[in-house]
């Protein structure tokens, strides 16, 4: 019981520290940073922070395990980040976190699809209604000139999420062979090479003495919190929870979003709390009622 408490505040803790991350990660986006380049820095940088952990006991995989530590690092590391990065740096943050709180639904559908589990016709109403309220968003995007959001941000932020998606449903299997800390320390080592060939050299171009002491703080709150904080908390509470558990915890990032905006307007360039409407919080409450009939469990017959 205390395990599994200490798991679900990892996961809050995680909730929070995203929520902050799509109001800081967006201050130094495209400038000075560029995105690209900004997740071969962030990348490496949590890299060397897991195998500074990590290394003392360390585990090599099992030959037969390689080629799902190299989707993971795909789907987890490299793909997901690079959309996620480059579909913030174009859309707003508000937006970015309610249509990431679409994972806990694709998380299941990829469940049903990968694990056999079976979906329901309330689970079904939840995809759907779930794929309703994001469709929505997206649509409110595609016309949207006064705000900060942008389809394709908005796109690149969906797919990211579907990548998570997977990355949560295989990196599960590896928890039944190895410690979490090998886990993440491998992907992010396999991850190193993924990134680094699109935004390793781009990171000559960032004119790093001119960076402010905000700035500063982005970099590393995103290095330490966003990427190795949260990775190693996620996988140490997917380690005693479900996937399916564990992503239910992204509707509060929404939330936490919209409350970060109004405690840093002051400090960043840009008045995200505009881009708050009733209309975007309406699709936001059909996104998280899709994810509740998604997440309800099934009645024993």
């Amino acid at each position: 019981m205390a395990k599994n408490f200490w798991a679900h505040m990892a996961l809050l803790a995680v909730a929070l520290i995203y929520g902050a991350n799509f109001i800081i990660a967006k201050s130094v986006m495209p400038n000075p940073i560029e995105p690209t380049s900004f997740i071969a820095l962030r990348v490496v940088g949590a890299a060397v922070l897991f195998w500074i952990v990590a290394f003392r006991k360390i585990v090599i995989p099992k030959r037969e395990d390689w080629w799902r530590f190299l989707l993971c690092a795909i789907t987890g590391v490299a793909t997901n980040q690079l959309l996620f990065f480059n579909g913030l740096a174009l859309t707003s943050p508000v937006n970015a976190s309610i249509i990431m709180t679409s994972n806990p639904i694709i998380v299941m559908v990829l469940s049903a699809i990968f694990l056999k589990q079976p979906i329901t016709v309330l689970k079904a109403a939840g995809v759907a209604l779930g794929a309703l309220g994001a469709s929505m968003l997206l649509w409110s995007s595609n016309g949207d000139v006064n705000g900060n959001s942008s389809l394709l941000g908005d796109v690149f932020i969906l797919l990211n999420s579907i990548s998570y998606a997977i990355y949560l449903v295989m990196v599960k299997p590896l928890m039944q062979k190895y410690h979490p800390l090998d886990i993440v320390a491998w992907t992010f080592l396999i991850a190193i090479a993924l990134v680094f060939p699109f935004g390793g050299m781009g990171l000559k171009a960032v004119a790093w003495s001119t960076l402010d002491s905000w700035q500063w703080f982005c970099v590393v709150f995103v290095i330490v919190c966003t990427t190795f904080l949260t990775y190693l908390f996620n996988i140490l509470a997917i380690h005693r929870l479900s996937p399916t558990i564990a992503s239910s915890y992204i509707y509060l990032q929404p939330v936490f979003a919209g409350i970060f905006a109004l405690l840093l307007a002051s400090v960043v360039e840009r008045d995200y709390t505009r881009d708050i409407s009733w209309f975007k919080i309406g699709c936001a409450m059909m996104i998280v009622a899709g994810v509740y009939l998604v997440s309800r469990p099934q009645r024993a017959q």
